[in-house]
């Protein structure tokens, strides 16, 4: 069962901090939602545990290994990483974007192993994508681009998921669309990691949530405990009201 540790990263920009002596965790099987408002240092967060960006100070355990103890190879293999905003630039099919999430599994020469061929295909389905695998990447619309590189990001079946606002610019249709293949991702046992702007969606599939302000971790822990009308109102400097009935959770701002 995997597990990502975050133990007292700091990270500086020349004169800015950016993290201070933040420490979380992130565990096999649950979807941890980061939170916090813009300059908070969620992306930041995001691309130490990713293992893009060494902290100033402070390590990232994998397993009880530091996370820079592992190849770059070796880590691709483990953990797939999804940034904001992702795009496409070349006319490329849908299936041969997708396959490009197999990067670090193939072997240096020779063709596609017939393992992987068949894997292919599986995230086609798993995503709704069967029909357009033959399409431009180019040409897809929003949400559909968004399954694509939901699909790239874990054709591999990552450990560990690490995903910054996957819903930034889809409507809200895909965007729950997108919450709930997250969600999946998570039951079937992937440690997944989150960044997002949405609160009623992160109320909607978070297990854990780790909330930001100004660098440093406010609170972290369940999503009942952290997702609260105080804690809430202290992270967003505005005056917040959290309402829970059968249907789920509706959070709103007042000022």
């Amino acid at each position: 069962m995997i597990m990502v540790a975050l133990e007292n990263i700091t990270v500086t920009r020349g004169r800015h901090t950016v993290l201070h002596g933040a420490s979380t965790t992130f565990r096999a099987g649950r979807l941890t939602v980061v939170i916090g408002p813009n300059g908070a240092g969620k992306s930041t967060l995001l691309d130490v545990a990713a293992g893009l960006l060494p902290p100033s100070a402070g390590r990232v355990m994998l397993d009880g290994q530091p996370l820079s103890a592992l190849s770059r190879r070796d880590l691709a293999i483990r953990r797939a990483y999804l940034p904001q905003n992702p795009q496409v630039d070349w006319a490329i099919s849908v299936e041969r974007v997708v396959a490009l999430g197999l990067t670090a599994h193939l072997p240096a020469f020779g063709g596609l192993p017939g393992i992987w061929r068949a894997r292919i295909d599986t995230a086609l389905d798993r995503f709704d994508l069967a029909d357009l695998r033959d399409r431009p990447a180019t040409q897809l619309s929003g949400g559909e681009l968004a399954r694509v590189m939901l699909a790239r990001a874990t054709i591999g079946d990552p450990a560990l998921l690490i995903v910054d606002e996957p819903t930034a610019g889809l409507d809200p249709r895909h965007a729950l669309d997108a919450g709930r293949r997250l969600r999946a991702l998570a039951d079937a046992g992937c440690a997944v990691v989150v960044a997002l702007h949405d609160l009623d969606l992160a109320a909607r599939i978070a297990d854990d949530v780790v909330a930001l302000k100004a660098g440093r971790i406010e609170a972290h822990g369940p999503a009942d405990a952290v997702l609260t009308a105080a804690n809430l109102g202290h992270l967003y400097d505005i005056e917040a009201h959290v309402a829970r009935t059968v249907d789920g959770v509706a959070i709103r701002f007042h000022g």
